[in-house]
C-alpha cells in the first residue's frame, strides 16, 4: 500500500519559513521603534551635548589608527592588482581612476562600517548589554532619566558624524597607498596617477559614498545598541553569557545588513 505523507508533514516546512519570517519582520520592526525613540529624544535635553563629545571621542578619534592601517594596505593590495590587471592591456595609466573609483564608491564606506562595528559597535553592545544585566537601565527609569536619550541618543549622533568622517580618511589614505604601490614601487607616473584621480571622480561618487556610510552609521548603532538594550530578553543566554551573545550577533547582524544595504544602494545611486 502506496505510503502518503500527512497532511502535518506537508504543512511543516511552511510553518517553519512563516515562523523565521515573522521573527525577522517583528525583530526588525521593534529596531525601527528603537530607532526612532532615539530620533525623537535627540532634541529632548541639552544634557546630551557632552555625551556626544564623549562619544565622538571613542567612536571616531579612538578609530584613527586602526581606520588610517586597513585603509593604506587596502589601497596598496588594489594598487598592485590592478597595476598587474591594467598592464596586460597596456593601460597603466588609468591605475589612479580605478583605486580611487573602487575606494570612493565601494570599499571605503563598507570597511569603515565594517571596522566600526567591530571596534565600536561590540563595545557599544557590551556597555549597555552590562547596564541592563546589573540592573543601571532599571536605576536610570526609577530616577526619571530616560535610558535611551542618555544611553543610545548620542551614540547615534557620534555616528552620525563620525562614520563619513572615517569614510573621507579611508578613501584618502586608500589613494595614496594605490600611489604607493602604482607609482613608487612599481614604477608608474606619478602626475598620471593624480591626473586620473582628479579627473574620474565626480561629486556624484563622492556624495553616494557619503549617503552610504550615513545609512551604515544608523544600522550599525541601531542593531548594536538594540542588542545591548534587550540582552535580558535572549533566549540563549543569561547575564555575562547573554551579554556575549548579544555582542556576537550584534556584530554579525551588523556586517550583513551593511553588506546587504550596500548592494540596495549601490542598484539606487549608480
Amino acid at each position: 500500500m502506496p505510503h502518503f505523507a500527512s497532511d502535518k508533514q506537508i504543512i511543516q516546512p511552511f510553518a517553519l519559513v512563516g515562523r523565521i519570517s515573522l521573527n525577522i519582520l517583528g525583530e526588525a520592526g521593534a529596531m525601527c521603534i528603537f530607532l526612532f525613540e532615539a530620533i525623537l529624544h535627540v532634541f529632548s535635553s541639552l544634557s546630551i551635548f557632552p555625551k556626544i563629545i564623549k562619544e565622538l571621542y571613542f567612536i571616531g578619534v579612538r578609530s584613527i589608527t586602526v581606520i588610517s592601517l586597513i585603509g593604506v594596505f587596502t589601497g596598496m593590495v588594489i594598487g598592485l592588482q590592478t597595476y598587474y590587471a591594467l598592464s596586460k592591456f597596456g593601460s597603466e595609466g588609468f591605475l589612479g581612476a580605478a583605486v580611487a573609483l573602487s575606494l570612493v564608491r565601494e570599499l571605503g564606506p563598507v570597511l569603515t562600517a565594517i571596522m566600526l562595528t567591530g571596534r565600536a559597535g561590540s563595545s557599544m553592545t557590551a556597555e549597555i548589554g552590562v547596564m541592563r544585566i546589573s540592573e543601571q537601565i532599571d536605576a536610570l527609569e526609577l530616577m526619571d532619566i530616560n535610558p535611551i536619550n542618555y544611553l543610545v541618543s548620542p551614540k547615534l549622533i557620534a555616528s552620525l558624524i563620525s562614520f563619513p568622517i572615517l569614510t573621507a580618511l579611508f578613501d584618502l589614505i586608500g589613494i595614496v597607498g594605490g600611489y604607493i604601490t602604482g607609482v613608487a614601487l612599481l614604477g608608474g607616473n606619478s602626475g598620471v596617477y593624480f591626473h586620473r584621480v582628479y579627473t574620474s571622480l565626480s561629486w556624484e561618487d563622492i556624495s553616494a559614498g557619503f549617503a552610504k556610510s550615513l545609512v551604515f552609521a544608523v544600522l550599525v548603532c541601531t542593531v548594536c545598541c538594540f542588542q545591548g538594550y534587550f540582552t535580558h530578553f535572549r533566549k540563549d543566554g543569561k547575564g555575562p553569557e547573554g551579554v556575549s551573545q548579544a555582542t556576537t550577533t550584534a556584530v554579525v547582524m551588523s556586517c550583513v545588513m551593511v553588506l546587504v544595504s550596500d548592494y540596495i544602494l549601490t542598484s539606487l545611486l549608480f
